[in-house]
């Protein structure tokens, strides 16, 4: 029986994703670290600002923003991060006579269990127990599939960055809150739309605003449960599918929810980069093949028009040299004739 490169490929990879799709179903539901710390965001409380924004850019060391914080056009359109706006206020509900405008901060939410860790081969994603997800750039090899991983679209990447791109994302303010600080968007809010502090008493302190205020507050938590719950939770007065937030989805994580799916993609993306790299140094090393066979082949031919022009000068002068002898010849016997003419008469 032989076995064809394809077919081995295909059984090599076939194997692999067989063994990592078993590994991968073991995970396990994450709880999350004790005592970690967690950011509330009362959309009932935000005015769409945007000096949380400003604040980010200036504690992330990024470009001002762009459009005027007092220019309300911004809001005609829903953004999403970039990797120069780490986070985002978009206004979700139109204001009436009646009710204000409704605006939610889109911003990384820290996952209990982050698929953007789960999905990264190299471990680029770490869950700290203060409870942001940092971000190893070292390691990170650029495959982006974390970016497409998240549920919360929070994600961003470097394309113009042409020597050492990375992904960029809200961090929490991770430096800061090591060094005993409170993350810049939510020191910066006038409004107190964004409260910091030990994600369990935030649990504490949405629940007892809800308690209070039954009329103002959809009773739920969003962030509390959802795909095993996030370090940025939200509290609103509208539906949170209003506020662009998927509604009633699970509380099971992600990773749980598809692990032989994001098992698998690891592996795809660690395989079909190696495969394709081999396939372009194939063809590289084809074109250099045919690069240098063109050259040879254009000296050949320059040197073959050489050696042919070379011989029709050398034709060209012998049949020169011939007429020329020919000539003298000629005119040496027409002298002879007319001089023997001469002596005659």
């Amino acid at each position: 029986m032989t076995t064809t490169r394809r077919g081995f490929i295909g059984g090599a990879v076939g194997a692999a994703i067989t063994a990592t799709t078993s590994e991968a179903g073991t995970t396990k539901h994450f709880a999350g670290h004790p005592g970690r710390y967690g950011l509330l965001h009362d959309t009932t409380l935000c005015v769409g600002c945007r000096s949380c924004e400003v604040a980010c850019k200036e504690v992330s060391g990024l470009p001002p923003v762009e459009d005027p914080v007092d220019d309300p056009r911004v809001f005609d359109t829903v953004r999403r991060t970039t990797d120069t706006s780490l986070t985002v206020v978009n206004k979700y509900v139109e204001g009436s006579d009646d009710e204000p405008p409704v605006y939610r901060k889109l911003q990384c939410m820290h996952c209990n269990e982050p698929c953007c860790a789960t999905v990264c081969l190299v471990h680029a994603f770490e869950k700290t127990p203060e409870g942001p997800v940092v971000y190893h750039p070292e390691l990170c090899m650029g495959c982006r599939y974390c970016v497409m991983a998240c549920p919360y679209y929070a994600l961003a990447y470097e394309y113009e960055d042409p020597l050492a791109p990375k992904v960029m994302r809200c961090t929490m303010c991770y430096d800061r809150i090591k060094e005993g600080k409170v993350p810049g968007c939510a020191e910066a809010c006038p409004m107190g739309a964004i409260t910091f502090g030990v994600r369990e008493e935030l649990v504490k302190v949405a629940r007892e605003r809800i308690r209070k205020h039954p009329d103002r507050y959809v009773d739920h938590i969003f962030g509390e449960h959802e795909f095993g719950g996030t370090s940025w939770m939200i509290l609103a007065g509208t539906s949170f599918g209003e506020l662009g937030l998927d509604e009633g989805v699970t509380s099971e994580p992600l990773p749980a929810i598809a692990t032989s799916y994001l098992g698998v993609v690891p592996l795809v993306v660690t395989i079909y980069p190696g495969l394709l790299m081999g396939m372009y140094a194939f063809s590289k090393r084809h074109e250099a093949v045919a690069k240098a066979e063109r050259e040879d082949a254009v000296a050949e031919a320059v040197a073959d028009t050489e050696e042919e022009g070379r011989k029709k000068l050398e034709a060209a002068a012998e049949r020169a040299k011939k007429d020329k002898e020919r000539s003298v010849d000629m005119a040496v016997k027409k002298a002879l004739a007319e001089a023997q003419k001469g002596g005659d008469e």
